[in-house]
């Protein structure tokens, strides 16, 4: 009975490996089809991109998530071939089907195919040609074979110039065989087409300057801070509730606030910055508009609302340290 249930067990992981493996088989290719691909939240995807299918497929089975991990793991690595790989393990998988049918135990199998990636990475190796990054040239052929089988396939020779040039100005001279493409930073922006894609040297921001009150929109030899504390009254950490029956306290609790913020201002303004960035906040107001008042008389330029993921690439991309919390 052991035995019966380990084969069905067995039997039951390989159909469904393969029909991930079979989902996105058609895509492969320059001829390979495009996905339509519905989300959650409703929205459309077309691609023909394997980790991209894969991604918003919802796969629950363990051994089709491997798949999954398969592919988001070839796209960290090499950032192209997903859906060969894909493609690959589950044809391989299928084999392997077929040998245990004819009483070939797993462990062989296993080893087997190790084997044969030792011998695949030797011959590969020799068939290789080795790519340097100071060769353009080299960089945009690779670049524009990868993207003929992507839906801007089209618009490969706008694309290939762009990818390689940004890579070119992010690449480590001390690390010369690879890059960081955490560096590289893409936006989004609605309206207008492909050709409007443009190489931006610098960094570019979704959040717009607060002009309501009237501080700088333009400024430059900017001087840039960038701070992950709120520019406004601070709060306990419980909710609590103050009842203030006397107009003289309610007066001074209103003084405190206002000198509390306009110290703040005045050191953000001391240390030279004429442009502030500032996190956005989930616990209360990252800045109020009191503290906006002050920092528009100080002529400080003000972008708020800055997304805790994007704190690490803009401190990195401005050679600043982030400030965590005010001075005292």
């Amino acid at each position: 009975m052991t035995i019966i249930i380990l084969h069905r067990a067995r039997h039951t992981h390989l159909i469904f490996v393969v029909a991930v493996g079979d989902a996105i088989r058609t895509s492969l290719g320059p001829r390979g089809m495009d996905k339509m691909i519905q989300t959650g939240t409703g929205e459309v995807v077309i691609t023909n991109d394997g980790a991209t299918i894969l991604k918003h497929m919802a796969v629950l089975h363990p051994a089709a998530k491997m798949l999954v991990d398969l592919a988001a793991a070839q796209d960290v690595e090499a950032g192209d071939g997903t859906t060969s790989v894909v493609v690959l393990c589950s044809s391989l998988l299928s084999a392997a089907e077929k040998m245990l049918g004819k009483g070939i135990h797993p462990t062989t199998i296993a080893e087997s195919f190790q084997r044969a990636a030792q011998k695949s990475v030797e011959f590969l190796t020799e068939m290789a040609t080795p790519v340097d990054l100071a060769d353009r040239e080299s960089l945009l052929r690779a670049a524009s074979t990868s993207l003929n089988s992507k839906i801007v396939s089209q618009y490969s020779s706008l694309l290939a110039p762009i990818a390689v040039d940004a890579v070119l100005r992010v690449v480590d001279p001390t690390v010369t065989n690879n890059v960081n493409l955490n560096d590289v930073r893409v936006v989004k922006k609605v309206g207008g087409t492909i050709d409007d894609t443009e190489l931006v040297d610098g960094l570019v921001l979704n959040q717009n300057v607060v002009k309501s009150a009237g501080g700088p929109t333009r400024v430059e030899k900017a001087k840039i801070g960038l701070i992950q504390f709120q520019l406004s009254a601070p709060k306990p950490d419980m909710e609590n509730q103050i009842i203030v029956n006397d107009y003289r306290q309610m007066d001074k609790i209103l003084k405190e606030e206002r000198q509390y913020l306009l110290n703040m201002c005045k050191k953000i303004k001391k240390s030279g910055c004429n442009v502030l960035l500032i996190q956005k906040s989930i616990l209360r107001d990252a800045v109020n508009e009191l503290s906006l008042h002050f920092l528009a008389k100080l002529k400080i330029m003000v972008v708020k609302d800055v997304e805790r993921d994007e704190i690490e690439f803009i401190a990195k991309s401005l050679c600043i340290v982030s400030w965590v919390q005010a001075c005292g």
